[in-house]
C-alpha cells in the first residue's frame, strides 16, 4: 500500500504573537492536493494535531474542517494519534464512532496494541504516553524508564504481528540519535531518559514519527520524521518542510515538498541598509532582523514595520555588554571624560565617534558649572 506521513500540524499555533490558522489552512490544501495526485491508500499524522491542550474555537473548527474533508469528502482512511500538544481526553471525543468512516484515532496506551490493517498493512498507533501509564497497563512497577517501556510495548505489538502483512509504528516521541533544532519543539523527558533507542523499534518495517520538526533530526531510512509542515519558529527558517511518501512492498520512501505561505526570513543590516532593501524583499512574510547600527535608534522596530510587516523578532549586533570596572588609585586619577570613553570602548566595542566627544565634553562641562 502507499499511504502519507504527516506529523506536528499545531493547529492554532501562533508566531510571536501573528496567527498562523490562515496559513496552515492553504498548507493543508498541499497537503490535500498531494494526497490525490499520489492516490494514497491513507494518511498519517503522527500527534500534535493542535498547538495547544485546550485549543480555541477557530482552531477546532479548522482541524474538523480538514479532518472532515480528507476522511468524507476525499474518502482517505486517517490514521492518527495524540502528541505531546494535545488533549489526549478532548481529542479523543468521537473516536469510537469516526472508526466507521475509516478514521482510526487512538489517544490512549490500551488501543495502541490493536492493529489498524489496510491493504497489506497493519498499522499500530502508539499516541504519546507517560511512564505511569505503562507501569499500570502491564502491571509491572519494574519499567524504570522509556526504553523499559518501549521494549514492553513493542513486544506487546510483535505478538499481535501478521506473518503476511507489513507493520508499521505510528508514535511521537524522541529518539534516540535524533537531533532537536527547533524553538517550537518540546523536549520530551520521561523517566530520566529523553530518547527511544532506535534498536527498540527494529521489529517494525516503517516508523512514522512526529515530535521533531525537522524531518532531518533522525537519518535512518526506515524510521522517520516528517517534520512539520510549516515553519513554526525562527530557528525553523531554513528548513525545508514537507511530507513523506511511503509505499510497503517493495518498501520506498519520497519527500515529497510543500511550498510555504508566509516564508520566515533572517535579515542582517543596517537600519538604512534595511530600508532601502524591503522592496526586495515580500512584505507580508515573516522576518528576524539583526540591526547592526552602534547608535540607538528611537522606536526602530515601529519604523521598520512600516516596510516589513511582520517582524517576529529584532536584536542587535552590537549589543551593550556588562563590564567589570577596575577600580585602583591610577583610576581615581582618570578625568570623567576618560572614564567614559573607557567605558563605551568596553560596553559598545566602538570608540566615541567625534560628535559623540564633544556632545559629551560639553555636557561635562555645564554639569561642573552647576556644580
Amino acid at each position: 500500500m502507499r499511504f502519507l506521513h504527516t506529523a506536528d500540524w499545531h493547529i492554532g499555533k501562533t508566531l510571536n504573537g501573528f496567527s498562523l490558522l490562515d496559513d496552515q489552512l492553504v498548507t493543508f490544501k498541499q497537503i490535500e492536493k498531494i494526497a490525490i495526485a499520489e492516490k494514497v491508500d491513507a494518511v498519517v499524522i503522527a500527534g500534535d494535531l493542535y498547538d495547544r491542550s485546550i485549543p480555541n474555537e477557530a482552531a477546532v473548527k479548522a482541524l474538523n474542517q480538514m479532518l472532515q474533508q480528507l476522511n468524507l469528502q476525499d474518502q482517505f482512511p486517517i490514521l492518527a494519534i495524540s502528541g505531546n500538544h494535545d488533549s489526549a481526553a478532548r481529542l479523543s471525543t468521537g473516536a469510537d464512532w469516526f472508526s466507521f468512516q475509516d478514521f482510526y484515532l487512538t489517544t490512549t496506551l490500551a488501543g495502541a496494541f490493536e492493529p489498524v490493517t489496510i491493504k497489506d498493512t497493519q498499522f499500530f498507533l502508539l499516541p504519546f504516553f507517560g511512564i505511569q501509564e505503562v507501569r499500570n497497563y502491564f502491571g509491572d512497577d519494574t519499567i524504570k524508564n522509556v526504553n523499559d517501556a518501549m521494549r514492553r510495548i513493542v513486544a506487546a505489538m510483535v505478538e499481535r504481528f501478521a506473518a503476511d502483512k507489513q507493520h508499521v509504528l505510528v508514535a511521537h516521541f524522541f529518539a534516540a540519535g535524533s537531533k532537536r533544532t527547533a524553538d517550537s519543539e518540546t523536549l520530551i523527558e520521561v523517566g530520566g531518559l529523553s530518547a527511544v533507542t532506535t534498536d527498540t523499534l527494529a521489529p517494525f518495517d516503517y516508523v512514522a514519527l512526529g515530535h521533531l520538526h525537522n524531518r532531518n533530526a533522525l537519518q535512518e531510512e526506515r524510521i522517520k520524521y516528517s517534520g512539520s509542515p510549516l515553519k513554526f519558529s525562527v530557528s525553523e527558517a531554513k528548513q525545508e518542510k514537507g511530507v513523506w511518501l511511503v509505499d510497503t512492498a517493495p518498501f520506498t520512501v519520497k519527500w515529497i515538498p510543500l511550498s510555504p505561505v508566509h516564508d520566515i526570513h533572517l535579515l542582517k543590516g543596517s537600519f538604512a541598509e534595511l530600508v532601502a532593501t524591503a522592496n526586495d524583499h515580500p512584505r507580508d512574510d515573516f522576518y528576524d532582523i539583526e540591526l547592526t547600527d552602534h547608535q540607538r535608534i528611537p522606536d526602530v522596530l515601529n519604523k521598520l514595520r512600516e516596510h516589513y510587516s511582520r517582524i517576529v523578532s529584532l536584536h542587535r549586533t552590537h549589543q551593550a555588554q556588562a563590564i567589570t570596572t577596575r577600580a585602583n588609585q591610577q583610576r581615581a586619577k582618570e578625568s570623567p571624560m576618560d572614564l567614559l570613553a573607557d567605558f563605551y570602548q568596553q560596553t559598545m566595542g566602538i570608540s566615541l565617534s567625534a560628535d559623540q566627544r564633544r556632545w559629551a565634553e560639553d555636557t561635562l562641562t555645564t554639569v561642573e558649572k552647576e556644580d
